[in-house]
């Protein structure tokens, strides 16, 4: 599902702690990539897919 993505966390500037996810796909042949913030809630579906791809062993990255 997330195959080629970079997911990366986002902070959030005022306190300092992340607030959501940023998912950014690989272009298409069209050379056009979409991305979507996906918020830290735990009834959220794209949020369970990640934590699911997570407990396989993969890493979100850090916010920048």
């Amino acid at each position: 599902m997330f195959e080629g993505c970079t997911i990366k966390y986002i902070k959030d500037t005022l306190t300092n702690k992340n607030q959501s996810i940023m998912v950014t796909y690989p272009a298409n042949e069209n050379g056009i990539s979409k991305a979507m913030s996906v918020p830290l809630k735990e009834d959220n579906t794209d949020y369970q897919n990640i934590l699911a791809w997570v407990a396989e062993g993969n890493t979100i990255a850090e916010a920048d």
